[in-house]
């Protein structure tokens, strides 16, 4: 037995331990090099046996210690097949401290150097401070070549054992594929060799190139700059790995040093103590192998790898030897500068960031960028040796892009490849693809895939996650054996998370130090822990999501370590991380989620925020790991439409995180990146990126294999419009190889390369076509038409002559075709100019020619106009002499044409044209400013017939005068239907005017003509209502003659307007007399700054004259104070008036009926108008004679207090039939005293409304015939102590007012007292409403305590403390109930307040029949004495107790005193808050109410054993009207108790049960027991899933008195919704209709018959699309009573639209439409303001949430405000008297 066995007393469990490892010694191996990293295990352990090799080696690890031998013996148990019984004393023994000999512990802390390098290493000597040995030459080479010959032979111990980690195969670890490698900036001093070209900045860099240059003198330093993953620790051991291997045969000695390991080196060290002491030593001579080294410096290379992490900064004294001892850092500095080892070579890694000043200028930077496709390609190749799993997983990776953005990393692309390699065995092609979406879910598979048997033990996966995390909080990425518990290190080692090396901390102090296999690896166990620990809060939590700067990166010497933590916390806040999280904290998936949220809500608040560049992309990254489209379209709106990246460097992964988000914008966005170092395939990253319009790169570090890139990409990106390149080192073919891209990309319109700017033009595609196409490579047809775009050929100022016309033509036409030509600035004269415009239509020009400055003269314009109007295409001519302007502008041809009208496709089946109107484009002629006279008109129009579809003629800006005007009067019919005629700017007189306004019978298509004087604006327009009145062509443009008929024939109304002019009496004669000869009908608008009261009369007293007028209008025009009365006697003047809007006295309004149209009600509105007392009585005179007047406003004038009560005098005497009025008059509450005395006097006045607050308003509604019952409503009048006997003294007197309802008058309790006491009625009843804050606060005690000072008898008592207000209805005179007598007298007893109470209650609520509480808060007493008073109220009829806080002991008060209650008809208690003993003390109750009428139980639980009374208790309430029990969670159970006693209710009308969990079940029951009730009208069982069968059996046997149907979120299909709408169908008394929330889609009603009294129909959330519209559109034509239909969140679209406004004319009684969250565009709802123009009944549709934009919106409203875009619902209330 060894000694070891003995030492530990344990030989049977050393025995078993020695036989199991003697099975696997390759495992043996692997655990003594991951423990012992230093060790050889090669010598020495050849010629034992295998039992022996295993003791030595398991002597070799109990050596180390305690802490190692536990982690051992962890490993052992972890990852072997060790038998149950073994595994158990195993870790009791040996896997806990307490097994462990104390003997053996000194041996843990210190350990001869020999043991640690057996074999390699001799016993440590100090070099710095030994004797300098006089050796001969030879000598001192042989003890160097002996020290060269041991580096290399340690380097190739080191790099030539390796084995791969757990679970991958031999190819991880034999894989290594160079990165991307690429200059920066050169160095100075450097020099090529012969014959090498120098390398430039941006150029690929392999391997070997970091060395091959050469220096005379200087130092020959490399700095390696790359991101964390990009594989600069690999590419710094393979580098010494190559030189082992005779690769790098330049190198005599190479050194690699970690900064890692560095740090941990405190004391101060010379230049051969760090070389020999913490590197590799000499058998023997320091001294002299130093020296060769110093005589051979440049063949030493020196590695440091991880600069960015040097911790140490050097002091500022400068070492000048070797001898003097410094910090690691000052070695390295003396090294760069060539103060130390001059001569020699040295490379340095690190992260982009701010270097050490230690570095010198003349650095040679090298930016490594990971790998690109071919490069991973290579790298899976050599992985998967296997040729099928090979194919299989490129294939994986080919069709997944965030596999290919994660493997351009190479720390990535080895963890994908490890997933890949335990995933595809058994999956299908794409599923293990799918399963790595992100870093995050890459790292939890690999985990998973390294599991030791399947398993992960979520106690060692958070306790190695605390040491990640633990690490970078203080700095640490390097770890001591202390700091890691040994099964946890155990854990790590057996899944290969953790490796270990030999460090160095100081001259002969060695350990063994342990890390995450990488940086990031420890970033995601630190996420992890964070995620996963119950230790960490939500607090603590979110203050990790941070996004790092880059001013950081440019100020901070050493970044941090916690870059990549937000993104890993962010990949595990996605769904698909909950598992795992759950697994990992061993809590259920709600406690993860209430964590996921947190980190969720903080990158909704960073996306919020203005972010700069590297944020940005941080942030990208951050969202694209949590997989949640709603926060990726959150950030990517919030970005800004122009986002610009500015001096740091980019990766191929940072734009495809950058491209996934703005996959989710809806909006364009302009890329700007300058000075940033961008990886050369990064570009590939933006293909297929639609959202990019303006794509610019300023950058030197643009190379040509970053040009190769992107023209790869930017065929894909098919809404690019300008690409800009400057200041880049691109080279010729580089740039061609761009160029040949551009007819890929359709929008594209500038290209900017250096000084070259290529102007392009886009072909006339729309968006829609363009995102409809498929992919750019592939479509040859989109390809082919992008490459025919057309050149521009621009000879301006050249000199050209007539004479060169002639060749410029013939070359024209032999030439390619052009896009624009511009011939501006020669001397072409009229001649030549009338050649150009004659030739144009040969010349194949698609847009432009531009003739302009040429010498054009008057006579030249007719020329060129004749010519120009032979062409087909011209779409438009612009001449200007003024302006030397002479430009041609072409139309599409017929076959891009196409594409225009197919925009206008739904437009122009909605517009039929007539049989002679070819679908021809529209021509503008214009010819301004050219002087033109009377005397030219004639040739030009003669000239003009030859266009045969012009459009729009403008001859502003000339010299026609009357005479031109008169002349082109008689010329205009023989030019066709114009769209329009611009005469502006001719000086035109009135006659002129008044002789154009006579056009409108001769010219059929003139409906507008617009003139302002003072401007000298004449304008003849045809109809606008389509496409012209939203500006910025919103609406898609129409050919000419296209009149919009949507909605048949009908008569356009004629427009004059006339403004800025003086409108004298003699020139409204005139003008007026002109009209009268206009056909109709017609609309006049004027606009003048005065108008004297003898014009007013002229023009008003020829009205009557003018049957064909509409609408009269004068706008901006200051009126007389005597303008009311005028305006006010047109009523009987003309009795056509149908309205007079005055206001201000500068805006009048009238309109006219027809003499079709039937007598109707008159409106005046005179506000703003100054009226005071003193017009009262005129004004009431002159609106006297008139027949009927619906309305009048006479509100914001200064009637005040007399004024008023002069017209309530003068009241009686008004045909009002509607509404009054009088609000912002400056009455006082005076005049709201006298209203009350007023109103008996006015017969027909039934309503009136007085508010004195902020928003005076008093409004009087009338009825047509005397009103028995008047209601008054005073509101913030302020009522003090004095004004209530007033008050009442008023009530009494008006006994024809029934109800009066004091809103916020400041009465108070003792006031409300008082004037209770003070009303005394002869005889009635009277209501009275009183809403106070002090009612919510009094208590129902107190309020009841009121009501016994009233005196007549209550009927009537309603209490609601939340809307503070208290309902009385009082009777006069007061009488004796005898039965209330007798138990008044049985309460005799007054001892107590509470009997007192009692008993005047009884006295005072003798006759009570209502009672109602809501929203109360009954405290005991309260029901106490509830209950007493219930027992005495014989009479009552209703009690509703809803919506309150009561007791257990006060509801049974309460339903004790409505035991006695026997002829209740109604009980209402809904939205209680009851238990289940309350429940049962309720029904017991109900059971004894047999001459219940209406129950309402809503929002009550009602369980089993309530259910079951209830159900009893209804089948003894044979007269139930009415049954409400909605969301009482009745469930199936419940709703077939109920189907057994409905057959009972034979009088049932009503039946609510909405929201009870109803299934088919249920519903089939209660569907057969429906059936048999015969009276039933309203029917409401929504938010149950009745599902088809239900339905069906509903609809077979429908209530033949059905009024309302409920049925929202029934589960409804499109077979149930078709099968009862059939049964719907003509069904007499229906009203209400709601099937909101069924997935009907096309299975909306069907009706062929109608339903003649429908009212509402509510299919909200129906799936309902375009393909639906027809025939819902049809059926709802069929209901003529409908006033309301909802179609919010559906499908519908412009086509729904169209069908819906077709059929707005025919539905007379519509008032709302309401079609909010659909796709309704511009164009759809420019559709529906037709149909508005046509229903003048229907008050708003809601259009909010459409795809309108906000201006589109805004303009669409202006013209039609009926149109709501709001989010509230701003629908206009009609006044109550209307």
């Amino acid at each position: 037995m060894d000694p070891v066995s003995l030492q530990l007393g344990t030989s049977h469990l050393w025995s078993w331990l020695v036989r199991l490892l003697s099975k696997d010694p390759e495992w043996l191996n692997a655990k003594v090099k991951f423990f012992l990293p230093k060790m050889d295990l090669s010598s020495g352990d050849k010629a034992q046996d295998a039992a022996q090799g295993v003791i030595l080696q398991l002597g070799r690890l109990h050596t180390q210690g305690r802490a190692t031998w536990q982690a051992f013996i962890h490993c052992v148990c972890m990852e072997l097949d060790v038998p149950l019984d073994l595994e158990v004393p195993l870790l009791s023994t040996w896997g806990h401290g307490d097994g462990f000999p104390s003997q053996l512990e000194p041996g843990e802390e210190s350990q001869p150097a020999s043991q640690l390098h057996h074999g390699l290493k001799r016993p440590y000597q100090s070099c710095g401070s030994s004797p300098r040995l006089k050796q001969c030459k030879n000598q001192q080479l042989e003890l160097a070549r002996r020290y060269l010959q041991l580096l290399k032979t340690s380097a190739q111990q080191r790099y030539g054992g390796g084995s791969p980690g757990p679970g991958q195969p031999l190819a991880f670890h034999q894989a290594y594929i160079p990165p991307i490698l690429q200059w920066s900036r050169t160095t100075v001093p450097f020099h090529t060799q012969e014959g090498a070209a120098l390398a430039e900045d941006g150029a690929d860099v392999s391997i070997r190139d970091l060395f091959n240059t050469r220096a005379d003198k200087g130092p020959r330093v490399t700095v390696l700059l790359g991101k964390a993953g990009m594989g600069k620790t690999t590419l710094a051991h393979r580098l010494c790995q190559r030189w082992a291997d005779g690769q790098l045969d330049r190198f005599q000695a190479l050194f690699l040093f970690e900064f890692r390991q560095l740090n941990l080196v405190t004391c101060l060290l010379t230049l051969p103590q760090l070389l020999f002491d913490l590197y590799v030593s000499p058998e023997a001579g320091s001294d002299s192998v130093f020296r060769y080294l110093e005589d051979n410096a440049d063949r030493v290379l020196l590695i440091f790898d991880g600069l960015d992490q040097a911790l140490h900064p050097h002091c500022s004294r400068e070492k000048e030897g070797p001898e003097d001892p410094s910090p690691a850092l000052a070695l390295f500095s003396g090294l760069c500068r060539g103060t130390l080892l001059p001569g020699c070579w040295v490379l340095a890694t690190s992260r982009p960031g701010k270097l050490p000043d230690c570095l010198p200028v003349e650095a040679a930077t090298v930016h490594m960028w990971g790998f690109d496709r071919p490069r991973v390609e290579e790298y899976v190749g050599r992985v998967f040796s296997d040729p099928l799993w090979q194919e299989a997983a490129l294939a994986e990776l080919r069709e997944s892009r965030p596999l290919q953005s994660m493997c351009a990393v190479p720390a990535l692309c080895r963890v994908t490849c490890l997933c890949l390699h335990r995933l595809l065995p058994g999956s299908s092609p794409g599923q293990a693809a799918a399963l790595l979406p992100t870093v995050t879910q890459n790292y939890v598979q690999m985990v998973a895939t390294l599991g030791p048997r399947g398993c992960l033990p979520p106690e060692s996966l958070l306790d190695l996650s605390e040491v990640a995390l633990r690490g970078l909080e203080t700095g640490k990425i390097l770890f001591s054996l202390g700091d890691i518990h040994p099964s946890t290190m155990a854990f790590g080692a057996a899944l290969g998370l953790l490796t270990s090396f030999c460090i160095f901390t100081g001259p002969g102090h060695q350990d063994t130090g342990y890390a995450f296999t990488h940086l990031s690896l420890q970033e995601f166990f630190a996420a992890l822990y964070l995620m996963a620990s119950p230790k960490v809060d939500k607090t603590a939590l979110v203050g990790h999501v941070t996004l790092n700067s880059h001013w950081v990166l440019r100020t901070k010497a050493r970044p941090g370590l916690l870059d990549h933590l937000p993104t890993f916390l962010a990949g595990l806040a996605s769904c698909a991380c909950r598992p795992f999280l759950s697994l990992v904290a061993q809590q259920d998936e709600t406690w993860v989620s209430a964590k996921q949220a947190a980190v969720m809500q903080a990158l909704r608040k960073l996306a919020a925020r203005r972010l700069t560049g590297p944020k940005v992309v941080a942030l990208c990254h951050c969202v694209g790991e949590t997989q949640e489209p709603e926060l990726a379209s959150l950030v990517a709106q919030s970005l800004p439409c122009h986002l610009s990246f500015h001096n740091f460097p980019l990766t191929y992964t940072d734009l495809a995180a950058l491209t996934n988000i703005l996959g989710h914008r809806n909006a364009p966005i302009h890329l700007d990146f300058e000075g940033c170092p961008l990886e050369p395939h990064c570009p590939e990253a933006l293909a297929g990126c639609k959202q990019v319009e303006n794509l610019s790169f300023k950058s030197r570090k643009c190379g040509d294999a970053f040009a190769e890139a992107l023209s790869k990409s930017l065929p894909t990106m098919g809404n690019l419009k300008k690409l800009g390149f400057q200041d880049n080192q691109l080279k010729d073919w580089a740039v061609l190889n761009i160029v040949e891209v551009l007819p890929c990309l359709p929008r594209l319109q500038k290209l900017e390369e250096a000084d070259l700017i290529f102007l392009l033009s886009p072909p006339t595609e729309t968006a829609a076509e363009l995102q409809g196409a498929p992919d750019l490579l592939g479509n040859a047809g989109q390809r082919k038409e992008a490459q025919g775009r057309s050149l521009t050929l621009r000879l301006q100022q050249c000199q050209l002559r007539v004479h060169d016309v002639q060749e410029l033509i013939a070359q024209l036409q032999e030439g390619p075709r052009l896009d624009v030509v511009d011939l501006s600035g020669n001397q072409l004269d009229d001649e030549g100019c009338r050649l150009m415009a004659e030739a144009a239509s040969q010349l194949r020009i698609a847009r432009k020619l531009d003739l302009s400055d040429n010498g054009l003269s008057v006579d030249g314009v007719h020329c060129v106009l004749s010519a120009a109007s032979t062409c087909e295409t011209l779409a438009e001519l612009h001449i200007s002499l003024l302006h030397k302007t002479a430009v041609l502008t072409f139309a599409p041809e017929q076959d891009q044409q196409k594409g225009i009208w197919r925009r206008a496709a739904l437009w122009v089946s909605l517009t039929p044209l007539m049989p002679s109107e070819p679908l021809l484009h529209p021509t503008r002629i214009r010819l301004t400013h050219c002087g033109l006279q009377a005397k030219h008109l004639e040739p030009l129009c003669r000239a003009l017939r030859g266009s045969c579809h012009l459009s729009h003629l403008d001859f502003s800006g000339n010299a026609l005068g009357d005479e031109g005007a008169a002349q082109l009067a008689q010329l205009l019919p023989g030019l066709g239907a114009l769209q329009s005629l611009d005469l502006s700017e001719n000086g035109l007189s009135l006659d002129a005017v008044l002789m154009l306004a006579l056009c409108f019978a001769t010219l059929q298509w003139l409906l507008h003509l617009d003139i302002s004087s003072e401007s000298q604006h004449v304008v003849l327009r045809g109809d606008r209502r389509g496409r012209d009145r939203l500006a910025g062509g919103s609406l898609p443009q129409f050919p000419a003659g296209a009149q919009f008929l949507a909605f048949g024939q009908r008569c356009v109304p004629r427009t004059f307007c006339l403004s800025q002019c003086q409108l004298e009496p003699l020139s409204l004669t005139r003008l007026c007399e002109t009209l009268e000869k206009c056909p109709g009908p017609l609309e006049v608008k004027l606009s003048c700054e005065v108008l004297s009261d003898k014009s007013l009369e002229t023009l008003l007293h020829h009205l009557p004259r003018l049957p064909q007028l509409r609408l009269l209008q004068l706008s901006q025009t200051s009126l007389s104070p005597k303008s009311p009365l005028l305006l006010a006697d047109l009523f009987s003047l003309c009795p056509r008036v149908q309205k007079v809007d005055l206001r201000s006295l500068c805006h009048v309004t009238l309109h006219f009926k027809s003499s079709e149209e039937r007598e109707g009600e008159c409106c005046g509105r005179f506000t703003d108008c100054g009226l005071s007392q003193e017009h009262v009585e005129p004004l009431c005179w002159l609106l006297s004679k008139c027949e009927e007047l619906n309305q009048l406003d006479l509100s914001a004038n200064m009637l005040g207090d007399d004024g008023l009560q002069c017209l309530l005098e003068c009241l009686p005497q008004l045909p009002i039939s509607g509404s009054l009025d009088l609000s912002h008059n400056s009455i006082s509450l005076e005049s709201a005293l006298g209203l009350v005395k007023t109103l008996p006097s006015c017969p027909r006045v039934r309503e009136a409304s007085v508010n004195l607050g902020s928003e005076q308003s008093f409004w009087m509604h009338f009825s047509r015939q005397e009103e028995a019952g008047k209601t008054l409503r005073l509101s913030q009048c302020s009522f003090g102590s004095e004004h209530v006997p007033r008050l009442a003294a008023g009530l009494n007197q008006s006994l024809k007012l029934t109800a009066l309802t004091l809103s916020q008058c400041c009465l108070g309790l003792e006031q409300l007292t008082l004037l209770l006491r003070l009303l005394r009625w002869p005889v009635g009843l009277f209501s009275l409403r009183v809403e106070e804050p002090w009612v919510g606060k009094a208590g129902v005690l107190t309020l009841l305590e009121v009501c016994t000072q009233a005196s007549g008898n209550v009927t009537e008592i309603s209490i609601s403390e939340t809307q503070q207000q208290l309902c009385l209805q009082l009777e006069f005179p007061h009488q004796e109930n005898p039965e209330a007598v007798a138990l008044r007298l049985a309460h005799c007893d007054l001892g107590t307040h509470h009997n007192l109470l009692v008993w005047r209650l009884m006295e005072t609520c003798a006759r009570l029949r209502q009672l109602s509480l809501s929203q109360v808060n009954l405290c005991d007493t309260s029901s106490l004495l509830l209950q007493s008073l219930l027992q005495s109220l014989s009479e009552l009829k209703t009690f509703r107790l809803t919506s309150s806080c009561v007791s257990s002991k006060g509801l049974a008060h309460v339903m004790s005193g409505l035991s006695h209650c026997h002829h209740l008809e109604e009980l209402d208690l809904s939205n209680n808050r009851f238990g289940e003993e309350d429940t049962k003390v309720l029904m017991g109750v109900l059971e004894g109410m047999c001459r219940l009428k209406r129950l309402n139980l809503s929002h009550l639980p009602l369980g089993g054993a309530a259910l079951a009374a209830l159900t009893q208790g209804l089948g003894h309430m044979t007269l139930l009207q009415s049954l409400r029990l909605s969301h009482s969670q009745i469930r199936d159970i419940g709703a077939q108790h109920l189907a057994a006693v409905l057959s009972e209710l034979t009088e049932l009308r009503k039946i609510d049960l909405s929201g009870n969990g109803i299934g088919p079940a249920g519903g089939l029951r209660l569907a057969e027991s429906l059936a048999l009730c015969k009276h039933l009208e309203e029917l409401m069982l929504g938010y149950n899933v009745l599902g088809n069968d239900t339905v069906l059996r509903l609809a077979q046997r429908l209530p033949h008195h059905l009024k309302v149907l409920h049925l929202p979120s029934s589960g409804l299909s499109l077979e149930g919704a078709l099968i009862l709408s059939q049964a719907l169908d003509g069904c007499p008394y229906v009203e209400e209709i709601s099937l909101a929330e069924n997935s009907l889609a096309i299975g909306v009603p069907h009706f062929h018959q109608g339903l003649p009294l429908l009212r509402q129909i509510d299919l909200v959330s129906c799936e309902i699309d375009n393909h639906a519209a027809k025939p819902l559109a049809a059926s709802l034509v069929l209901c003529p009573a409908l006033e309301e239909i909802l179609l919010s969140w559906n499908l519908l679209g412009d086509e729904a639209a169209a069908e819906l406004a077709q059929v707005l004319p025919q539905m007379g009684r519509l008032k709302k439409m309401d079609l909010e969250k659909n796709r309704i565009t511009a164009c759809g709802a420019w559709l529906l303001v037709e149909g508005l123009a046509q229903g003048s009944g229907i008050q708003v549709i809601r259009l909010w949430n459409n795809p309108i934009s906000p201006d589109v919106a805004q303009h669409l409203q202006s013209q039609e405000p009926r149109l709501d875009f709001a989010f509230f619902d701003k629908q206009p209330q009609p006044p109550r008297g209307s």
